[in-house]
């Protein structure tokens, strides 16, 4: 059986499906890219049986159909050393032997039979919702909240990302118990009121496919997996079990004292003073009082300390508070605004970071719990 095929269209795709592979698979098959062809359509499979991701490419030329599995390692390192040109692939059927030839030369490897690669899970359709809504949005959702999750072994529920839909809007939300994100899309909906909880993993592959595409994602989901699918790639995953947490508890209903500040100068500021901070607490401390902000962060060991003043405008009365200043910078890196409102109420309550710019397709929190301030 032949084919050929673009070598850097199919370097492209493979390059984009093999980040589902794992290191340490329990199965050797899945070191292997699956490639099913059917006529002049190759769809591409990688699975580490959480996660499985497929992809889509239309063939220059196919002479018949084929299902065999190649180490995926080895394809990849010859493909990335070839400038764009056809590539013709033949397999023997019955000893699985590949030779890939080229312009200039002939490449051999052996697969294995394409039977063995595990079968992709099926939603039950008896239990299966359906909804879609933008790359854009999705791409949004995850970036923003993504970078909040945990990474906790007893309590894997906090190691995803919960999607909450509602005919109003969708919502993603991470946290790992210190920060705490909800972003809010009012562009995207769904008819039924459910969740699930998408893992890391497979949030992480979306976030680094969705970057460089457009139009809609169509994603349907069980009590088990979950498919996104878009343009020519389809992931299904396996989705957390268990409940989420009630995050509205933790965000405080009211928040008397206001900061309006620069976001860039805030970040740039935190990244400077923060070098002086105790590494084990990474603690920096915000004194507020009229409309200037001071940032200050020392380490006793080391007898090394900074402090700098920001012109700010401070609605509430004189504070102040602690915080982590690694969780406190990624959240400021994860806001695109120029300006961030900084909601307070005391000292031993958390912090709540809104955009000042009002955006009619979306609603962002960032909530930061504060650290105790030895005085």
């Amino acid at each position: 059986m032949n084919f050929v095929v673009s070598s850097s269209n199919l370097l492209g795709h493979l390059q984009a499906v093999s980040k589902v592979i794992s290191s340490k698979n329990t199965l050797p098959i899945l070191d292997n890219f699956h490639f099913l062809i059917t006529g002049n359509n190759l769809v591409i499979t990688t699975s580490d049986l959480e996660s499985t991701l497929t992809t889509n490419i239309e063939l220059i030329q196919s002479d018949g159909n084929i299902d065999i599995a190649i180490e995926a390692k080895r394809l990849l390192d010859i493909l990335k050393e070839f400038p764009e040109q056809p590539l013709s692939f033949s397999i023997n059927e019955e000893t699985k032997s590949i030779e890939i030839t080229t312009s200039n030369g002939k490449y051999s490897v052996v697969g294995q039979d394409g039977a063995d690669f595990p079968k992709i899970p099926e939603i039950k359709t008896d239990k299966a919702i359906s909804f879609s809504l933008s790359t854009e949005a999705l791409l949004s959702g995850i970036t923003k909240s993504v970078f909040a999750t945990a990474e906790d072994e007893l309590r894997p529920v906090m190691n995803g990302i919960f999607i909450e839909l509602s005919p109003e809007n969708i919502s993603f939300v991470a946290t790992d118990a210190h920060k705490l994100v909800r972003y809010r899309r009012l562009d995207a909906s769904c008819e039924t009121t459910t969740s699930f909880i998408l893992p890391k993993k497979p949030a992480t592959l979306l976030k680094n496919i969705l970057v460089r595409k457009e139009g809609d994602v169509n994603v349907q989901f069980d009590d088990k997996n979950a498919i996104f699918s878009f343009a020519a790639y389809t992931l299904i995953c396996r989705l957390v079990e268990g409940s989420y947490p009630n995050y509205n508890s933790v965000i405080p209903s009211e928040s008397p004292n206001r900061l309006t500040i620069d976001r860039v100068e805030l970040y740039n500021t935190l990244r400077r003073v923060s070098v002086f901070a105790n590494p084990a607490s990474n603690l920096v401390r915000l004194n507020l009082a009229a409309n200037q902000l001071t940032i200050s962060a020392q380490d006793i060991d080391y007898a090394i300390s900074a402090y700098e003043r920001i012109n700010c405008q401070y609605e509430g009365t004189e504070m102040e508070i602690g915080f982590k200043s690694v969780f406190l910078i990624d959240i400021l890196s994860n806001i695109s605004c120029t300006e961030v409102f900084f909601e307070l109420s005391d000292p031993s309550r958390s912090g709540i970071l809104l955009p000042a710019e009002k955006d009619e397709k979306e609603e962002i929190l960032m909530l930061l719990m504060p650290m105790m301030i030895n005085s």
